[in-house]
């Protein structure tokens, strides 16, 4: 069997668009992955093509060889857009090895430890009193997690533009962390995101306040690029940290993960390398007893590779699914994996166990465009959203 094409499918999807990868073989066998940094897309999209060069007219099967090939010929760390193309590219050979053997991704990766992958969903909200309602009505509908944001100062988080003061945010913060341990009761799991609106000092403060609340983890409460700020953070607070979503490969985890500084790894199967990479940094925090929670802000592609990983793996403390599968971007992937009652699983089926209408995807195009959205201090500079 060999690669006889990769393709860059661009879709317009959910807030900010959907990018995914297809890979052809000679053998009618292909495989589907999933790129994180969606709104760089033409970026991405040129890099698959460069790579494409290095896995064309390759076989398939030996996905570590190519990640290798991929990651290294370049001569320069591929991190950023490269990680994002390469991941995409990764996940989608694996898909194929599946497929091509009859078997789902998680039985090539050794096999299930678990039945079912436990998920917290997005929680959003405009107000205050509108979030606690969404929250209850997750729960109500069998989620076991609930998890939102920390807001800006009008109490939104999100896709949105607005003004964040980190006072006025932690305030409100805690407020909301209140209002929804009340609301839910003890027994479900609160996941807060910072979002890395914070800096530490106010970081450290927000986590020593809602620490009562008994949250299962506080997500980016810094931003990624120095690690050791997170020991800083770790060595002043007594709540579980989640962090790295924003780490595009093993070498970036390292210093969290050998320090540890994070309870819960914050691994983007989309962005980190795909399935070769995740499953490296899944096995490394194994050895210092942190969990995964996998990053999966994305599509049904990303959340059939998270389950894939989660479903092999020993150390997992819950998997990001905004939406439950099934209930969204049905028409383009109308095969995903299953969910019920908060928890998510794969059906049996070979490969990744989802399939793509190219017919829809093709009325979907598009080119990827854009920045997230704006947020900035009370006195207009710029801020992290």
């Amino acid at each position: 069997m060999k690669v006889t094409k990769i393709t860059s499918i661009p879709v317009r999807a959910g807030a900010f668009g959907g990018f995914y990868v297809r890979v052809d073989t000679d053998a009618g066998v292909y495989g589907l992955g999933e790129a994180l940094m969606v709104l760089a897309g033409r970026a991405v999209a040129e890099a698959v093509a460069h790579l494409s060069k290095l896995i064309v007219g390759e076989d398939p099967f030996s996905t570590e060889r190519h990640w290798q090939h991929m990651f290294r010929r370049g001569f320069f760390p591929a991190s950023g857009v490269y990680s994002c193309a390469i991941s995409a590219i990764d996940i989608a050979l694996w898909d194929i090895k599946g497929k091509a053997l009859g078997l789902p991704v998680h039985t090539l990766l050794g096999g299930p430890v678990r039945d079912k992958v436990v998920c917290y969903p997005h929680c959003q909200a405009p107000s205050t009193e509108a979030l606690v309602a969404n929250c209850v009505d997750h729960v109500e509908r069998g989620w076991k997690f609930v998890r939102w944001g920390l807001p800006d100062n009008s109490g939104r988080h999100g896709a949105s533009e607005g003004v964040l003061d980190p006072v006025k945010a932690v305030d409100i913060g805690v407020e909301q962390m209140a209002r929804v341990r009340e609301a839910v009761g003890p027994d479900v799991h609160l996941c807060f995101d910072v979002h890395t609106r914070l800096d530490t000092a106010h970081a450290a403060a927000f986590c020593r306040r809602v620490e009562q609340y008994n949250p299962f983890f506080i997500e980016d409460p810094l931003r990624a690029e120095n690690p050791a700020s997170y020991r800083t953070l770790a060595r002043t607070v007594n709540v579980p940290i989640a962090a790295g979503e924003q780490w595009s490969n093993k070498w970036q985890f390292r210093e969290a993960i050998e320090d540890e500084t994070i309870s819960y790894a914050r691994i983007d199967l989309c962005g980190v390398g795909g399935i070769t990479e995740a499953a490296k940094i899944t096995h490394w925090a194994e050895t210092h007893y942190i969990d995964i929670a996998p990053h999966n802000p994305l599509g049904p592609v990303s959340a059939a590779a998270g389950v894939a990983l989660c479903t092999a793996s020993t150390n997992v403390g819950v998997l990001e699914m905004p939406r439950a599968p099934g209930t969204y971007e049905a028409d383009l992937f109308p095969v995903q994996v299953g969910f019920e009652d908060g928890y998510a699983f794969s059906e049996g089926r070979p490969g990744l166990g989802v399939e793509i209408d190219m017919d829809v995807a093709e009325a979907r195009a598009w080119t990827p465009s854009g920045f997230y959205p704006r947020v900035t201090r009370s006195d207009g500079a710029t801020t992290n959203w």
